[in-house]
């Protein structure tokens, strides 16, 4: 059974750092060939963050670049979504997404709040 497991939300002021992984089991991680990060605000529809391939190119939402960094670490099975300048915009239940070729795999989301 594919799993993946955010963590490393919370609750942080703003300017602070956080960082989010995203750990997966029960599949080969070199079968995904796509990694997201995904967010969704009280009220607004869930929008992309970032995304990391397999092979390692990287891609952000405009909001995000300069601020957030997506990696991969292969032999932990995890992507993590380094967010740096933290806004109050950016809280939201932050999301992974895994895409293979016989579909997508979400995970179950991790709240982050930006808050004074």
């Amino acid at each position: 059974q594919v799993q993946l497991v955010e963590s490393g939300g919370g609750l942080v002021q703003p300017g602070e750092p956080l960082r989010l992984s995203c750990a997966a089991s029960g599949i080969a991680f070199c079968s995904i060939a796509t990694t997201s990060w995904y967010r969704q605000a009280p009220g607004k529809q869930r929008e992309l963050v970032a995304v990391i391939t397999s092979g390692g190119t990287t891609n952000y939402a405009d909001s995000a670049k300069g601020r957030f960094t997506i990696s991969r670490d292969n032999a932990k099975n995890t992507v993590y979504l380094q967010m740096n300048s933290l806004k109050y915009e950016d809280t939201a239940v932050y999301f992974c997404m895994a895409r293979v070729v016989i579909g997508d795999y979400w995970g179950q989301g991790t709240q982050v709040t930006v808050s004074s």
